[in-house]
């Protein structure tokens, strides 16, 4: 199994590209199960997820092919295997968003209950739940969430918890139902409202995305897509962070710093400088150790939960303490524990860690848990004295893409150890 290997020390400082966001490409590649008309999708991340999902949709009879580099062109017209695996499901949660648009355009839908990272419960009620509010049959046999309508109606749905992905099935479900539906207490993340814009362009009616209301006005039919996928703003962040921790400066490309607005603000808030424009962002720590920052994650547009690990990171070698409250996920703190083996003054109360910043971290031996966990090991490596060895990195490579020769080229000492040398 390969590992990454680090040797901290080295201030960061350069440019950078980001890539398509993760959570962005993997609903618009299931939408494309809406149509039978081709589909083409530009600035695809190269992902582990992003292949899983073209696998899934290649068991499904789906024609897939690549474009240029960052194109993927997509015929579901042969789909006629309406079933998602567990082999394939159980690797990537997002899996379960073939659910809606297969129900929706073929009256059936069997898939596989997820899998993907284990950070703790993501119950796919809401997704049933939802779907049932449409009016189809759903029952969970075997492992698998078999579903049933000759025809999805529009209706009033209610979330009972704010869900990315519970909201996006639903959405797409309701884009071929009959009728209008209204989601209440809907996701307001900046991928939610890319995936509308992408269905918009397929024919669908829809307002509201980026609110807690979301309205869909069903059709018979719709369109294929030509459609580009925003920057990562994960990804985005995990570099400013990078950046900021070991005192360096970057500028990133192909940002959106709008969909990062609660992430910037912190980052100011731990001495950074920080410009943006209309598609980049600049940082520069000046050379200074930051301040530790306090964070509660909460649904966009509060604090991302996906930027709570790098900044756990960051928080270690921090003047001060800084306190983090996790409130999505109720086991999302394996990564302290890996970050304690480092030096890092991390003390954990139920879901709230206390960091106090230590003068420099120790590089040490560390096992990645999860992928938001693996970019903050990551980092912490980046900042530690001598060599961190990163093992189970197969989680980094499903939510980031060339993680290491991005770094290297702001100025890290970073690579990648083949399984042969990691045995």
């Amino acid at each position: 199994m390969a590992r990454i290997l680090v040797k901290g020390g080295h201030r960061l400082d350069g440019e950078v590209r980001i890539s398509g966001a993760k959570n962005a490409v993997l609903p618009m590649l299931m939408a494309s199960l809406l149509t039978d008309k081709p589909c083409f999708l530009h600035n695809v991340p190269h992902l582990k997820d992003v292949t899983t999902t073209i696998e899934l949709l290649a068991q499904m009879g789906a024609e897939i092919a690549l474009g240029d580099r960052l194109g993927i062109h997509i015929n579901t017209r042969p789909v006629s295997h309406l079933k998602a695996p567990y082999d394939l499901v159980k690797t990537m949660r997002a899996s379960i968003l073939v659910l809606g648009p297969l129900l929706a355009r073929f009256g059936e839908a069997r898939v596989s209950l997820p899998g993907g990272c284990a950070i703790g419960a993501r119950p796919v009620n809401l997704h049933i739940k939802g779907l049932e509010q449409l009016g189809a049959e759903v029952d969970v046999d075997n492992g698998y969430i078999v579903a049933r309508a000759r025809q999805l109606k529009g209706a009033r749905v209610v979330m009972d918890t704010v869900t990315v992905t519970g909201t996006e099935n639903i959405m797409m479900a309701a884009c071929l139902a009959r009728g209008t539906t209204v989601i209440e207490n809907a996701a307001q993340e900046p991928e939610v409202v890319d995936l509308a814009e992408c269905l918009k362009t397929m024919g669908a009616t829809i307002e509201g995305a980026g609110t807690n209301t979301v309205t869909i006005q069903g059709r018979d039919s719709l369109e294929g897509f030509d459609y580009s996928v925003l920057p990562d703003r994960i990804e985005t962040g995990t570099f400013l962070v990078a950046a900021a921790m070991t005192g360096g400066r970057v500028h990133v490309h192909r940002a959106a710093s709008h969909s990062l607005e609660a992430v910037i603000e912190k980052l100011r808030e731990t001495g950074a400088r920080i410009e943006t424009g209309p598609d980049w962002i600049r940082l520069d720590m000046e050379g200074r150790r930051p301040e530790a920052v306090n964070v509660t994650t909460a649904p966009y547009p509060g604090f991302p939960t996906d930027m709570q690990a790098q900044f756990m990171a960051l928080n270690t070698v921090a003047r001060g303490t800084g306190v983090i409250r996790e409130t999505i996920f109720e086991n999302r703190f394996q990564h302290a524990v890996e970050m304690q083996r480092l030096g890092a003054d991390i003390r954990l109360q139920g879901n709230t860690a206390v960091i106090t910043g230590v003068e420099a971290l120790k590089g040490a031996p560390l096992m990645a848990t999860d992928l938001r966990a693996s970019a903050g090991l990551v980092l912490a490596g980046l900042v530690a004295r001598g060599e961190t060895v990163i093992d189970r990195v197969y989680h980094i490579d499903r939510g980031y893409e060339n993680i290491e020769e991005k770094l290297r080229q702001l100025g890290a000492d970073i690579r990648r150890l083949p399984a042969v040398e990691a045995a």
